[in-house]
């Protein structure tokens, strides 16, 4: 992976990589349900973009409460939707200390390990990017995103508890991820994106740092995933030492390329709604060259969406966005 993204850096065509499963879903013919439940089916659906699309990478899908679910937080699993955390599992201090850190049994992880070895296995033309949630989003997943806002200045010993055992977890859970022969994960920390710049140093940055100390090397890369950052903490996600940094539709690309160090990879930022689902082809095509001509010269700036491709984004847009980005690297 340091080679690819050296490789990146030192080329003068521009790259993508877009975070979506969705479309695969819907070419092979299943549910959400089905790919969120059984790895076998979320790989084919993988395979199947990778096998259709010039994507520079393959990603998994971003499911962000599959290791919620794991700790035991109630799930609701909709058939066409991606699942959602339906009520808090804890809410002070004793509820906290009597969390108990899952084993990489529980739950759907089994299925999203396997997803990813099958991935791995079968896409051997470009790396495969798997998927975790990070700490703090994890943690307000566990306790309440609103209540853990406010528990950070009223209880920030139960927060700093809580978040000691989702870095634990998560830290197992990316290692056992690395050993399923992916080349790196897209930690998505959307929750960090709430906090200022100081708060981030203190809840999300040492938290996430310790997973990427712990996983990443030349073989692994971290893609830290913030889509709720709107200028205010890329400080701190660049403390994070996270190699490559992937950035929301809310943010200006050309601003977050002047405070990045050039040799991290910089991700973003087409709008997976507004533009990739509502829009026309030709609207598509024509955010993704603005964007490019507005990150013109940043070597290390990496075309994707701002987010995960929500399900139904039409065939024509997809086309659209790498036939945009072909005739940009033709100019």
């Amino acid at each position: 992976m340091k080679q690819w993204i050296d490789s990146v850096i030192g080329s003068d065509r521009r790259i993508a990589v877009p975070i979506m499963t969705h479309p695969g879903i819907e070419y092979i013919g299943r549910s959400v349900r089905d790919a969120v439940t059984d790895g076998k089916v979320h790989a084919a659906a993988i395979e199947a973009l990778a096998a259709r699309y010039p994507s520079a990478a393959s990603t998994v899908i971003m499911d962000l409460t599959v290791e919620a679910e794991a700790f035991g937080a109630p799930t609701l699993i909709p058939e066409e939707e991606i699942p959602t955390v339906t009520a808090r599992l804890v809410s002070d201090a004793a509820s906290v200390e009597a969390l108990a850190i899952p084993s990489l049994d529980a739950g759907r992880l089994p299925e999203y390990l396997e997803a990813n070895r099958l991935a791995a296995e079968r896409i051997t033309d470009r790396p495969v990017l798997a998927g975790c949630i990070g700490p703090f989003s994890l943690a307000g997943r566990l306790y309440d995103m609103s209540e853990i806002m406010t528990a950070i200045y009223i209880e920030p010993d139960v927060v700093a508890m809580l978040l000691e055992k989702c870095t634990d977890f998560l830290t197992d859970y990316c290692r056992a991820l690395k050993a399923t022969g992916v080349a790196g994960v897209v930690m998505a920390e959307p929750a960090a994106g709430l906090l200022s710049n100081e708060d981030h140093e203190m809840y999300a940055t040492p938290y996430i740092r310790r997973i990427v100390d712990a996983v990443q090397d030349d073989s692994f890369t971290v893609v830290l995933h913030n889509c709720g950052n709107t200028g205010q903490c890329t400080a701190a996600m660049v403390a994070t030492g996270a190699r490559a940094l992937h950035f929301g539709n809310r943010i200006d690309m050309a601003q977050v390329l002047k405070e990045v160090p050039e040799e991290l990879l910089v991700m973003g930022n087409l709008d997976p709604v507004g533009i990739f689902k509502q829009g026309t082809p030709e609207q598509v095509a024509a955010a993704t060259t603005a964007l490019l001509e507005q990150t013109r010269g940043a070597r290390n700036f990496v075309l994707s969406t701002g987010c995960d491709l929500p399900p139904h984004v039409p065939e024509a847009n997809l086309r659209a966005f790498f036939e945009a980005l072909e005739a940009y690297n033709r100019q």
